[in-house]
Protein backbone atom coordinates (compact mmCIF):
# COMPACT_ATOMS: atom_id res chain seq x y z
CA UNK A 1 0.00 0.00 0.00
CA UNK A 2 1.40 3.21 -0.90
CA UNK A 3 2.01 6.04 1.84
CA UNK A 4 -0.79 8.33 0.56
CA UNK A 5 -3.16 5.52 0.23
CA UNK A 6 -2.26 4.78 3.81
CA UNK A 7 -2.54 8.62 5.09
CA UNK A 8 -6.49 8.25 3.53
CA UNK A 9 -7.01 5.41 5.24
CA UNK A 10 -5.76 7.16 8.23
CA UNK A 11 -7.67 10.08 7.75
CA UNK A 12 -11.06 7.90 6.96
CA UNK A 13 -10.43 6.37 9.96
CA UNK A 14 -9.88 9.03 12.26
CA UNK A 15 -13.00 10.68 10.47
CA UNK A 16 -14.83 7.33 11.07
CA UNK A 17 -14.34 7.02 14.73
CA UNK A 18 -15.13 10.19 15.50
CA UNK A 19 -18.16 9.38 14.10
CA UNK A 20 -18.70 5.98 16.29
CA UNK A 21 -18.49 8.42 19.45
CA UNK A 22 -21.12 10.74 18.47
CA UNK A 23 -23.11 7.76 16.85
CA UNK A 24 -23.08 6.07 20.75
CA UNK A 25 -23.01 10.16 22.29
CA UNK A 26 -26.66 9.88 20.49
CA UNK A 27 -28.35 6.46 21.35
CA UNK A 28 -27.69 7.52 25.53
CA UNK A 29 -29.26 10.66 24.89
CA UNK A 30 -31.94 9.78 22.92
CA UNK A 31 -32.18 6.29 25.39
CA UNK A 32 -32.01 3.83 22.42
CA UNK A 33 -29.45 1.85 23.98
CA UNK A 34 -32.35 -1.19 23.65
CA UNK A 35 -33.81 0.15 20.46
CA UNK A 36 -32.92 -3.63 19.19
CA UNK A 37 -34.52 -5.32 22.50
CA UNK A 38 -32.03 -7.81 24.05
CA UNK A 39 -30.66 -9.26 20.88
CA UNK A 40 -27.00 -9.07 19.78
CA UNK A 41 -25.75 -8.98 17.26
CA UNK A 42 -29.22 -9.24 15.47
CA UNK A 43 -31.61 -6.64 15.93
CA UNK A 44 -35.49 -7.61 17.77
CA UNK A 45 -34.71 -11.26 16.71
CA UNK A 46 -33.93 -10.38 12.93
CA UNK A 47 -30.82 -9.42 11.40
CA UNK A 48 -32.22 -6.40 9.56
CA UNK A 49 -35.15 -5.10 11.29
CA UNK A 50 -38.40 -4.59 9.46
CA UNK A 51 -39.87 -2.60 11.64
CA UNK A 52 -38.67 0.59 12.04
CA UNK A 53 -39.07 3.30 15.09
CA UNK A 54 -36.72 6.04 16.26
CA UNK A 55 -34.90 3.86 18.69
CA UNK A 56 -34.51 1.02 16.53
CA UNK A 57 -32.76 3.33 13.78
CA UNK A 58 -30.43 4.99 16.25
CA UNK A 59 -29.42 1.75 17.72
CA UNK A 60 -29.17 -0.21 14.24
CA UNK A 61 -27.28 2.96 12.90
CA UNK A 62 -24.93 2.60 15.43
CA UNK A 63 -24.27 -1.00 15.22
CA UNK A 64 -23.79 -0.21 11.23
CA UNK A 65 -21.14 2.29 12.00
CA UNK A 66 -19.61 0.33 14.70
CA UNK A 67 -19.12 -2.71 12.08
CA UNK A 68 -18.13 -0.20 9.29
CA UNK A 69 -15.16 1.78 11.05
CA UNK A 70 -14.65 -1.73 12.97
CA UNK A 71 -13.29 -3.33 9.60
CA UNK A 72 -11.76 0.50 8.70
CA UNK A 73 -9.64 0.73 11.64
CA UNK A 74 -8.42 -3.21 11.81
CA UNK A 75 -7.33 -2.32 8.46
CA UNK A 76 -5.15 0.69 8.83
CA UNK A 77 -3.86 -0.26 12.34
CA UNK A 78 -2.62 -3.66 9.90
CA UNK A 79 -1.13 -1.71 7.33
CA UNK A 80 0.33 1.09 9.32
CA UNK A 81 1.66 -1.78 11.56
CA UNK A 82 3.16 -2.89 8.30
CA UNK A 83 4.75 0.23 6.95
CA UNK A 84 6.21 1.73 10.32
CA UNK A 85 6.47 -0.18 12.65
CA UNK A 86 9.95 0.07 12.82
CA UNK A 87 8.76 2.87 15.32
CA UNK A 88 7.97 1.81 19.00
CA UNK A 89 4.86 4.81 18.49
CA UNK A 90 3.74 2.85 16.03
CA UNK A 91 3.63 -0.44 17.17
CA UNK A 92 1.99 0.55 20.62
CA UNK A 93 -0.78 2.71 18.43
CA UNK A 94 -1.51 0.74 15.84
CA UNK A 95 -2.03 -2.42 19.00
CA UNK A 96 -3.97 -0.32 20.93
CA UNK A 97 -6.39 1.23 18.45
CA UNK A 98 -7.69 -2.04 17.76
CA UNK A 99 -7.68 -3.24 21.39
CA UNK A 100 -9.76 -0.52 22.96
CA UNK A 101 -11.87 -1.00 19.52
CA UNK A 102 -12.98 -4.45 20.27
CA UNK A 103 -13.33 -4.06 24.10
CA UNK A 104 -15.78 -0.83 23.66
CA UNK A 105 -17.94 -3.31 21.36
CA UNK A 106 -18.04 -6.09 23.90
CA UNK A 107 -19.57 -3.33 26.96
CA UNK A 108 -21.84 -2.45 24.14
CA UNK A 109 -22.92 -5.88 23.72
CA UNK A 110 -22.47 -6.76 27.47
CA UNK A 111 -25.47 -4.07 28.12
CA UNK A 112 -27.62 -5.20 25.30
CA UNK A 113 -27.52 -8.88 26.36
CA UNK A 114 -27.50 -8.47 29.99
CA UNK A 115 -27.35 -5.01 31.49
CA UNK A 116 -24.69 -2.70 32.89
CA UNK A 117 -24.92 0.05 35.89
CA UNK A 118 -24.50 3.34 35.28
CA UNK A 119 -21.05 3.67 36.39
CA UNK A 120 -19.65 0.53 33.78
CA UNK A 121 -21.67 2.46 30.91
CA UNK A 122 -19.77 5.78 31.78
CA UNK A 123 -16.43 3.88 30.71
CA UNK A 124 -17.92 2.73 27.57
CA UNK A 125 -17.36 6.48 26.27
CA UNK A 126 -14.24 6.72 27.70
CA UNK A 127 -12.72 3.45 26.41
CA UNK A 128 -13.97 4.68 22.61
CA UNK A 129 -12.20 8.07 23.27
CA UNK A 130 -8.75 5.71 23.75
CA UNK A 131 -9.74 4.20 20.30
CA UNK A 132 -10.14 7.21 18.81
CA UNK A 133 -6.97 8.87 20.22
CA UNK A 134 -5.13 5.80 19.42
CA UNK A 135 -6.15 6.29 16.02
CA UNK A 136 -5.47 9.91 15.68
CA UNK A 137 -1.94 9.67 16.90
CA UNK A 138 -1.22 6.90 14.57
CA UNK A 139 -2.45 8.98 11.50
CA UNK A 140 -0.60 12.19 12.71
CA UNK A 141 2.57 9.87 12.71
CA UNK A 142 2.05 8.89 9.20
CA UNK A 143 2.30 12.21 7.91
CA UNK A 144 5.40 12.54 9.41
CA UNK A 145 8.81 11.99 7.43
CA UNK A 146 9.95 7.88 8.15
CA UNK A 147 12.57 9.15 10.69
CA UNK A 148 11.54 12.30 11.78
CA UNK A 149 11.58 13.59 15.43
CA UNK A 150 9.62 16.32 16.55
CA UNK A 151 9.40 16.84 20.65
CA UNK A 152 8.90 19.98 23.04
CA UNK A 153 11.81 22.02 24.65
CA UNK A 154 12.64 20.24 27.79
CA UNK A 155 10.42 21.44 30.71
CA UNK A 156 10.06 19.36 33.19
CA UNK A 157 7.57 20.86 35.51
CA UNK A 158 5.49 21.15 32.25
CA UNK A 159 5.89 17.60 31.35
CA UNK A 160 4.89 16.97 34.41
CA UNK A 161 1.80 18.84 34.26
CA UNK A 162 0.71 17.40 30.84
CA UNK A 163 0.47 14.56 32.24
CA UNK A 164 -1.34 15.16 35.61
CA UNK A 165 -3.75 17.31 33.61
CA UNK A 166 -4.05 14.80 30.47
CA UNK A 167 -4.95 11.84 33.28
CA UNK A 168 -7.58 14.45 35.29
CA UNK A 169 -9.06 15.21 31.40
CA UNK A 170 -10.13 11.27 31.20
CA UNK A 171 -11.58 11.39 34.58
CA UNK A 172 -13.62 14.71 34.31
CA UNK A 173 -14.56 12.98 31.10
CA UNK A 174 -15.88 10.13 33.11
CA UNK A 175 -17.52 12.26 35.04
CA UNK A 176 -19.71 13.77 31.86
CA UNK A 177 -20.34 10.12 31.14
CA UNK A 178 -21.67 9.79 33.99
CA UNK A 179 -23.77 12.55 33.79
CA UNK A 180 -25.18 11.39 30.79
CA UNK A 181 -26.15 8.30 32.28
CA UNK A 182 -27.67 8.35 35.13
CA UNK A 183 -29.74 11.37 33.55
CA UNK A 184 -28.77 14.27 35.27
CA UNK A 185 -28.67 16.80 32.55
CA UNK A 186 -31.19 18.72 33.50
CA UNK A 187 -30.97 18.10 37.38
CA UNK A 188 -29.62 21.31 38.03
CA UNK A 189 -31.13 24.34 35.92
CA UNK A 190 -29.39 27.16 37.64
CA UNK A 191 -25.37 28.22 37.04
CA UNK A 192 -22.99 27.87 39.07
CA UNK A 193 -24.83 26.82 41.56
CA UNK A 194 -27.35 23.78 41.21
CA UNK A 195 -30.68 25.83 41.77
CA UNK A 196 -30.55 29.69 42.24
CA UNK A 197 -32.88 29.53 45.92
CA UNK A 198 -36.14 30.07 44.39
CA UNK A 199 -36.34 26.42 42.27
CA UNK A 200 -34.81 24.84 45.30
CA UNK A 201 -31.43 24.85 47.33
CA UNK A 202 -28.64 26.21 46.39
CA UNK A 203 -26.29 22.93 47.61
CA UNK A 204 -27.40 19.47 45.99
CA UNK A 205 -29.87 17.04 47.77
CA UNK A 206 -29.63 14.15 45.86
CA UNK A 207 -28.04 11.55 43.85
CA UNK A 208 -28.33 13.18 40.48
CA UNK A 209 -27.37 16.50 41.73
CA UNK A 210 -24.45 15.51 43.20
CA UNK A 211 -23.07 13.68 40.11
CA UNK A 212 -23.90 16.58 38.18
CA UNK A 213 -22.00 19.33 40.23
CA UNK A 214 -19.21 17.10 40.59
CA UNK A 215 -19.23 17.05 36.81
CA UNK A 216 -19.53 20.85 36.94
CA UNK A 217 -17.02 21.74 39.82
CA UNK A 218 -14.33 19.00 38.26
CA UNK A 219 -14.65 20.87 34.63
CA UNK A 220 -13.91 24.39 36.34
CA UNK A 221 -10.99 23.19 37.49
CA UNK A 222 -9.66 21.57 34.46
CA UNK A 223 -10.88 24.84 32.36
CA UNK A 224 -8.27 26.82 35.32
CA UNK A 225 -5.65 24.37 34.96
CA UNK A 226 -5.25 24.45 30.95
CA UNK A 227 -5.67 28.19 30.84
CA UNK A 228 -2.73 28.67 33.67
CA UNK A 229 -0.46 26.22 32.07
CA UNK A 230 -1.02 28.41 28.74
CA UNK A 231 -0.25 31.82 30.42
CA UNK A 232 2.81 29.96 31.98
CA UNK A 233 4.16 28.25 28.72
CA UNK A 234 3.69 31.68 26.84
CA UNK A 235 5.90 33.43 29.89
CA UNK A 236 8.24 30.43 29.74
CA UNK A 237 8.55 30.09 26.12
CA UNK A 238 7.02 32.53 24.14
CA UNK A 239 3.93 33.23 22.30
CA UNK A 240 5.24 31.75 18.90
CA UNK A 241 7.03 28.91 20.16
CA UNK A 242 5.66 25.51 19.57
CA UNK A 243 4.85 24.37 22.73
CA UNK A 244 2.41 27.87 23.53
CA UNK A 245 0.67 27.38 20.19
CA UNK A 246 -0.32 24.10 20.97
CA UNK A 247 -1.16 25.33 24.83
CA UNK A 248 -3.35 28.13 23.11
CA UNK A 249 -5.53 26.15 20.77
CA UNK A 250 -6.22 23.75 23.50
CA UNK A 251 -7.33 26.86 26.54
CA UNK A 252 -9.52 27.56 23.25
CA UNK A 253 -11.21 24.17 23.33
CA UNK A 254 -11.48 24.14 26.81
CA UNK A 255 -13.40 27.59 26.65
CA UNK A 256 -15.20 26.22 24.09
CA UNK A 257 -16.06 23.61 26.06
CA UNK A 258 -17.70 25.83 28.66
CA UNK A 259 -19.62 27.42 26.68
CA UNK A 260 -21.30 24.72 25.17
CA UNK A 261 -21.56 23.56 28.73
CA UNK A 262 -23.49 26.54 29.70
CA UNK A 263 -25.84 25.86 26.85
CA UNK A 264 -26.63 22.57 27.60
CA UNK A 265 -27.79 23.90 31.09
CA UNK A 266 -29.52 26.65 29.19
CA UNK A 267 -30.87 24.67 26.97
CA UNK A 268 -32.14 21.83 28.82
CA UNK A 269 -30.02 19.46 27.07
CA UNK A 270 -30.37 20.36 23.95
CA UNK A 271 -29.45 17.61 20.90
CA UNK A 272 -26.80 19.89 19.29
CA UNK A 273 -25.21 21.19 22.46
CA UNK A 274 -24.89 17.52 24.00
CA UNK A 275 -23.11 16.38 20.66
CA UNK A 276 -20.96 19.50 20.33
CA UNK A 277 -19.73 18.79 24.14
CA UNK A 278 -18.80 15.50 23.17
CA UNK A 279 -17.19 16.84 19.88
CA UNK A 280 -14.92 18.95 21.52
CA UNK A 281 -13.45 17.16 24.43
CA UNK A 282 -12.79 14.19 22.16
CA UNK A 283 -10.53 16.73 19.89
CA UNK A 284 -9.49 18.53 23.27
CA UNK A 285 -8.23 14.94 25.32
CA UNK A 286 -6.20 13.59 21.70
CA UNK A 287 -4.16 17.29 21.28
CA UNK A 288 -3.36 16.66 25.29
CA UNK A 289 -2.40 12.89 24.02
CA UNK A 290 -0.56 13.68 21.10
CA UNK A 291 1.66 16.49 23.45
CA UNK A 292 2.08 13.43 25.67
CA UNK A 293 3.68 11.55 22.74
CA UNK A 294 5.87 14.61 21.67
CA UNK A 295 7.61 14.54 25.38
CA UNK A 296 7.85 10.59 25.06
CA UNK A 297 10.16 11.22 22.07
CA UNK A 298 12.04 14.55 24.03
CA UNK A 299 12.81 11.67 26.75
CA UNK A 300 13.86 9.06 24.40
CA UNK A 301 16.20 11.97 22.31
Amino acid sequence: MSERTLRILGIASTIGMLLLLLSGALVTKMDSGLGCGRHWPGCNGQLIPTEITQEVLIEFSHRVVTGVVGLLIVAFSYFAYRAKGYLKEVRFLAISSVFFLILQALIGAAQVLWGQGSFILALHFGISLLSFTSVLLLTLLLFESPYQTKWLPVDPFLKRQTIAVTIYTYLVIYTGALVRHTKSEIVCPSFPFCHDGTTGPWQPQFFEEYVHMGHRFAALLLFVWIVSLTIYTARRHGLSSFGSKRWIVLSGLVIAQALVGLLIVWTQAHLIAALSHSLIVAILFGLLSYLLLLYYRESRA
